[in-house]
């Protein structure tokens, strides 16, 4: 039974019983100061759960790929249901990878090759909406080829795996994977298809924390029914905002740590909700790092805006406080989101004594010149061509697009064009500049370029603010917004999406495409769709 999204619906049996029917209450029960309905001794309180990391994954198989010498690591992944303990005494349904949410990190370091091996062993169908539970693995900032990089509409039905193949030959940088079914993204990953993955190379190394101080944040945000399923309520799919907020799956968590100076990848993985990020004691944070890796200077800032998808690696120095002292790492949040009494939270730090060893340099070294990588090093001068596009959402049927028409700037459009239709057409090898204009009106859009890193221009004409000043995939459009970015495409042929990350807008139906080095009529040898199909899955 198909549930409109527009109610409030609880993603309910979705353990190993399969898919239930979902529950659909009214909006009008939803309050102004929360939006779960769990009951007070089942709602978490801030503070009161400890911090963990997800779980590291090995390689199943090392090997060398004997086409150039490379390195070359196997992971398998399967993506099923399991229940995660989220909430004080009740256990909630997910959809995962491997069992957990987040999924596992991987780590790899520059030049070794990855083969993810992705296995759909979920429930047929999706317990909100019945949608058959097809997925599409999109590891998020790599340069991967088309057929690898989680195309919308190349997907795995349940029994089927794939074998994705990533070439980790960019600089280090976080990285995350996450699943990207057409039309389905955002339920999908709602309920815990996301988890990081991480390239690591020598520059990096000597220049940031390492081990158990650096440390993956993955930071999302839910509501529950009250028998402690997640619920789903994307207000007239203009996005979903909770009110508990987690990370790694954790609400509100709570992390003891050494007086040094530590590293945290950011990682937003909320569907909708944008995050402005300080410190309770309003001393400033180092920003190193951007969603494409190091920055070329490193940026002191006491807050940053921060929108789904976009990663921000932060240096936080901890050897000012006092043992003892609890530092909370809070949420001033921003125009367009929707926000609830504990929204204001994201996490704690609690001072402890341990010894420090300071043999290690970073312990307390906060660098400042970093690295200065090709998108960074473009100019305006080396731009071949300047397109311009608007963001926002059709009046008339109430769709989400880029651009003025559905035929080209939507995914139905690409779909009814078999996949042909794009919104730009650059060769390989070429500089560009693009430009998005937020016209939506109550909205803003994190768009996402898959393939290239890019550089922000500007914003409304101004420079961009100092934390952007790096290499980017996400770039937030806020409302009234227009900015300007530089990027250089390659290194592959091939079609890639463009599209909104706020992932409910993504899915009604703000995402399009572009081909790289393709000429009108030629035929595409890394077709996204058809060049490495799924296989049915009998094991390894």
């Amino acid at each position: 039974m198909s549930v409109s999204r527009r109610q409030f619906l609880a993603l309910g049996g979705l353990g190993v019983i399969g898919a239930a029917g979902a529950l659909a209450l009214p909006l009008s029960t939803v309050g102004a100061s929360s939006a779960s309905r769990l009951s007070d001794r089942d709602m978490p309180r801030p503070y009161q759960t400890a911090f963990s990391q997800a779980p590291l994954l090995q390689p199943y198989q090392t090997g060398i790929d004997p086409a150039d010498g490379a390195p070359v690591n196997s992971y398998l992944v399967t993506a099923m249901a399991a229940s995660a303990a989220i909430l004080p005494r009740l256990r909630t349904p997910i959809l995962s990878y491997n069992g957990t949410f987040p999924g596992p990190t991987i780590k790899v370091e520059r030049g070794t090759k990855a083969v993810l091996r992705m296995r759909n062993q979920l429930p047929a169908k999706h317990p909100i909406d019945d949608h058959l539970l097809s997925i599409s693995t999109h590891l998020h900032g790599s340069a991967s080829l088309p057929q690898f990089d989680g195309y919308a509409s190349d997907v795995s039905q349940q029994g089927f795996r794939k074998d994705y193949k990533y070439p980790n030959f960019q600089a280090a940088r976080t990285l995350w994977y996450h699943d990207h079914a057409v039309h389905n993204t955002a339920l999908n990953v709602y309920a815990g298809l996301a988890a990081q993955y991480h390239i690591h190379d020598p520059q990096e190394r000597q220049l940031l924390p390492q081990g158990a101080f650096d440390v993956a944040m993955t930071v999302s945000d839910a509501i529950f029914a009250a028998n402690g399923t997640l619920a789903y309520d994307d207000r007239e799919q203009s996005g979903l905002w909770g009110d508990v907020m987690l990370v790694n799956g954790k609400p509100w968590p709570v992390m003891k740590v050494q007086r040094r100076i530590y590293r945290f990848r950011i990682l937003n993985a909320c569907i909708s909700r944008s995050l402005r990020p300080m410190l309770s004691t309003g001393d400033a944070v180092t920003i190193v790092a951007t969603d494409g890796g190091l920055m070329p200077k490193a940026q002191s800032v006491v807050s940053w805006r921060h929108a789904s998808a976009e990663r921000y690696e932060v240096l936080i120095d901890f050897r000012k406080y006092a043992v003892g002292k609890r530092i909370e790492l809070r949420n001033l949040s921003n125009e367009n989101n929707r926000d609830f009494d504990n929204t204001n939270k994201i996490m704690a730090f609690d001072v402890v004594g341990a010894p420090v060893d300071t043999s290690d340099p970073t312990w307390n070294t906060i660098p400042t010149t970093l690295a200065a990588s090709e998108v960074m090093s473009l100019t305006q001068a080396q731009s071949t061509k300047t397109r311009r596009w608007r963001v926002k959402r059709d009046d008339v049927t109430n769709v989400w697009r880029i651009g003025e028409t559905a035929a080209a700037g939507t995914w139905a459009g690409v779909v009814a064009s078999g996949f042909r239709n794009v919104i730009a057409n650059p060769e390989l090898g070429a500089t560009e500049i693009w430009e998005f204009e937020n016209s939506s009106g109550g909205w803003f859009h994190p768009i996402h370029t898959h393939l290239v890193d890019f550089q922000i221009l500007s914003r409304n004409g101004r420079a961009p603010f100092p934390y952007e000043v790096g290499p980017k995939d996400v770039v937030y459009v806020g409302e009234g917004e227009t900015v300007r970015l530089l990027m250089k495409f390659g290194p592959h042929r091939g079609k890639y999406m463009v599209h909104c990350h706020n992932l409910p807008h993504e899915d009604h139906d703000m995402m399009v495409q572009f081909s790289v080095g393709l000429a009108d009529g030629a035929v595409d040898a890394n077709d996204p769709i058809n060049a490495a199909k799924p296989t049915w899955d009998d094991g390894l």
